[in-house]
């Protein structure tokens, strides 16, 4: 018998405005629901902290051995399923829960401006809107410099690219908590689809293909 496939998802704890973050409820959601069967699902609430985000996840990745792991946040701009294409590395001088902020601004002292995700957004986007959800998802190569970029780049670099971000928006504006998590459901396994038919996705990312899409 195959072994289960483990996919990690996470969402963030409260910040700022949002007294409650609709990411990690919607990922609580997406663990009633399951991913069937194959998937062994683990979640995990992620703390709005740049300190916290880099002893995390080199654990989660080495803990877990994940063939996939999502990250979602919310987004207050965000009015669509958002799945964002590539985490940056400079640009962060947002204080934290904790007020820190890197003193480098960036991720990692030497490392590329830019990590894409081993999976083609676009081709996930298209297929979850096909699928008659009533929810719409969009792409974007912005993931807003803070913890959501911060987060995404650190995970791209471990798991060499086989990292995904989904932001979301507050909760009823305009999606309910369900909504969200039957969307993030159906996001995480139209991804597992796309890595079964496409072998590369399960290899290290290639890098020659990388580094053409760089900023």
């Amino acid at each position: 018998m195959a072994s289960k496939k483990k996919v990690i998802v996470t969402g963030f704890e409260p910040f700022g405005e949002h007294a409650v973050n609709s990411s990690w409820v919607a990922v609580q959601e997406l663990e009633k629901l399951g991913l069937g069967g194959a998937v062994d699902l683990h979640v995990c609430e992620v703390p709005v902290e740049y300190q916290a985000v880099q002893s995390l996840l080199p654990s989660l990745w080495s803990k877990h051995q994940p063939q996939l792991v999502v990250h979602v946040g919310v987004s207050g701009l965000a009015t669509t399923v958002t799945l964002e294409q590539c985490g940056h590395n400079k640009g962060y001088k947002r204080r934290d829960n904790c007020c820190f902020s890197p003193t480098s601004q960036c991720c990692m002292e030497d490392g590329p401006d830019c990590i894409h995700s081993v999976l083609d957004m676009e081709a996930v986007c298209k297929r979850v809107n096909n699928t008659g959800l009533g929810i719409t998802f969009s792409v974007s190569k912005d993931a807003g410099r803070y913890l959501c970029d911060y987060t995404y780049y650190t995970s791209l670099h471990l798991g060499q690219g086989r990292s995904a971000f989904i932001h979301v928006p507050p909760l009823g504006k305009p999606y309910s908590s369900q909504e969200l998590g039957r969307a993030l459901q159906a996001v995480v396994q139209e991804m597992l689809k796309l890595m079964e038919e496409d072998p590369k996705h399960e290899e290290v990312c290639n890098h020659a293909h990388r580094q053409q899409h760089d900023h």
